[in-house]
């Protein structure tokens, strides 16, 4: 018997780790269709390479999508158009969800925001509390990553900026609704190739681990 059939057998044996496959969601956030956006390759790629490892992938792309803004409380408090209840259940089919944009302006697209106002809405992302409690996490279970592409070093924006409105994101929005846990990936430089080479890389290899 050799060492590898030693480690099988037996209680309380060795037994090599099963990766959970996941249901991903893929949020290609970049308003502008035109394919030369380096965020468009970044979500075809993860999305690749995820499905390549056993995942299952959706890819929702903002740019090709059209929905109202919401202009009031009472909008965001009404049912969500047709359009907007698909998007939702999307996220419920996901457990884990990567949104990837380009940083504008010091802050995500605002593409984006309004997605997210939509998606988002009280009775599906999130309870009211009542009286004085805090509101309620309808969004548990379920993972997130942020992928932020910028010109400057991504280093400088974590230092100088703090990554102000990343960390706003994870936490005023993902985690608001019960995404845990929000881990994020800063991709800067993207005019150098090399910088591009090796968030591109950094990122596939988060998408085989689903995560």
């Amino acid at each position: 018997m050799d060492a590898s059939d030693s480690r099988n057998s037996g209680p309380g044996s060795w037994e090599p780790e099963v990766q959970r496959k996941k249901h991903i969601l893929v949020i290609d956030a970049h308003p502008d269709p035109s394919q030369d956006r380096f965020v468009h390759a970044l979500a075809a790629q993860y999305a690749a390479a995820a499905g390549n490892a056993g995942h299952l992938v959706q890819v929702v792309r903002l740019s090709e999508l059209r929905f109202p803004w919401l202009q009031s409380a009472a909008e965001f408090a009404a049912p969500p158009p047709g359009m907007i209840g698909s998007q939702q259940q999307h996220f419920l089919w996901a457990d884990h969800v990567v949104i990837l944009y380009p940083l504008w302006l010091g802050s995500m697209p605002a593409l984006l925001k309004a997605y997210l106002e939509q998606v988002m809405r009280p009775g599906f992302a999130f309870a009211y509390g009542k009286k004085n409690r805090l509101p309620g996490k309808l969004m548990t279970g379920k993972s997130a990553r942020i992928v932020v592409t910028m010109g400057m070093p991504s280093l400088f924006y974590r230092l100088y900026y703090r990554s102000h409105s990343v960390r706003s994101l994870a936490r005023n929005i993902l985690g608001f609704v019960g995404f845990k846990p929000v881990s994020v990936s800063l991709i800067g430089n993207i005019e150098s190739p090399r910088a591009r080479a090796r968030g591109m890389a950094e990122l596939v290899e988060h998408a085989r681990l689903g995560n």
